[in-house]
């Protein structure tokens, strides 16, 4: 079984079809389709469906893509090392962020990587903390960035941890509090992230012990959009502080909220037992000097 058959493979599926994939990876299409043939051949198994509109996984084929898309990383981290070993600063650092806190915590870090290292290129996925765990099982990304706690498969490094703020209305009866405790908040109809942010599931937790059901109005994905609809009093919601004062004056009113189990704690994970390419290592060494 030859890589390039799995990378064939790979950038079909990431691509949604074989001419897309012969474009991304310069060869032709005829090329991609006798590559799949064998790899099939070698699987014992059809590994794709072709439709009329893109191809689709099949059972085998969601198998293969998990294991070809690690071997590929692998292969990735095994060419930075050499280059490390051989004195060349380059390689990929594959790089996944959650929508919520990234331009404001990880935009300037990436910046000074990027001018530290610059023959390293950073691909950047941008996405819920639960998509991105899947992400790192599959080798897609070597690094991700979500709150705690993690799975028990994932090493993780705290990088940031602070309260938690509530957005209000302004004719809201907690407005002008400068902190409240998160019962106070439970009457009120909530405005939430989509799911898939792992802010949902500490709310979730916090909701269990207190014995709450929150009255969701909304979800949105962008926090912009979440804080107008606070301002136009469809309901109220919660935002780590970092993010609140990145926007200085706001049109709504807010409170800390002052609970030990309600804080942004955010940080980097990683497959645990797997080691680190130099392109991470030197990553999560850049972000553990910005702590200090």
């Amino acid at each position: 079984m030859e890589l390039r058959h799995l990378e064939c493979f790979v950038e079909v599926v990431r691509h949604g079809g074989f001419s897309a994939a012969a474009r991304a990876l310069g060869t032709t299409q005829p090329t991609i389709s006798k590559a799949l043939s064998q790899l099939e051949f070698e699987c014992g198994s059809r590994l794709l469906n072709r439709l009329s509109d893109g191809v689709q996984l099949t059972d085998a084929g969601e198998m293969v893509l998990r294991r070809a898309t690690a071997m590929l990383a692998e292969r990735e981290y095994l060419q930075a090392e050499l280059a490390e070993f051989h004195g060349m600063e380059t390689g990929h650092l594959r790089l996944g962020l959650p929508a919520l806190g990234s331009s404001v915590l990880f935009a300037p870090l990436v910046a000074a990587y990027r001018q530290r290292y610059p023959g390293i290129e950073v691909d950047l996925h941008e996405q819920g903390s639960q998509h991105l765990e899947g992400l790192l099982r599959s080798g897609e990304i070597e690094m991700g960035a979500t709150l705690d706690p993690v799975p028990a498969d994932f090493e993780w490094q705290l990088v940031i941890d602070e309260p938690l703020v509530a957005l209000l209305p302004n004719n809201h009866p907690l407005a002008g509090r400068e902190q409240v405790k998160f019962k106070e908040l439970a009457s009120s109809p909530f405005i939430l992230f989509e799911r898939g942010f792992v802010l949902n599931t500490i709310l979730a937790k916090a909701c269990r012990k207190r014995q709450i059901e929150l009255n969701v109005a909304a979800r949105g994905a962008h926090a912009d959009f979440i804080i107008a609809l606070v301002s136009a009093g469809l309901g109220i919601s919660l935002l780590p502080r970092l993010e609140v004062e990145a926007r200085g004056k706001l049109s709504i009113a807010t409170a800390r909220i002052d609970e030990k189990d309600l804080r942004w704690r955010l940080g980097l994970m990683w497959r645990r037992g797997i080691p680190l390419s130099p392109a991470a290592s030197r990553w999560l060494e850049l972000v553990r000097k910005s702590r200090q």
